[in-house]
């Protein structure tokens, strides 16, 4: 991994937004209107923050019809595999991250705003 990836890397891990939708893709593939619902922000600024995780190669996109779903992308190398391991287990104390995964469990009961 070149030193422009891992700076990449680092800068998508600064924003808590951006750790949110990481940490709630971890539970799988979630389409744009389910993670503003569980992250309780304007579908346009999850969409702001999902393009930066996909420049910095985080996340990847399947689309079906209209509708965006967005996942984790593997581990390109250590780095990006430690980051990721912190997710589940640095920040899983974040009182945030857990709200996140009840909402998140409440849309998936309901079957999400998203066709699949």
């Amino acid at each position: 991994m070149t030193r422009a990836a891992v700076a990449g890397l680092f800068r998508a891990f600064s924003d808590q937004n951006r750790l949110r939708i990481l940490r709630v893709l971890r539970e799988g593939e979630v389409c744009v209107g389910d993670l503003a619902e569980v992250l309780r922000v304007p579908q346009a600024r999850v969409s702001r923050h999902l393009a930066h995780l996909r420049r910095a190669r985080l996340v990847r996109v399947r689309q079906s019809g209209l509708w965006m779903h967005y996942s984790l992308a593997p581990a390109r190398g250590a780095v990006h595999r430690t980051l990721l391991g912190c997710l589940g287990g640095c920040f899983s104390e974040l009182p945030q991250f857990a709200a996140d995964a009840r909402r998140l469990a409440r849309i998936r009961m309901r079957g999400g705003c998203c066709p699949t």
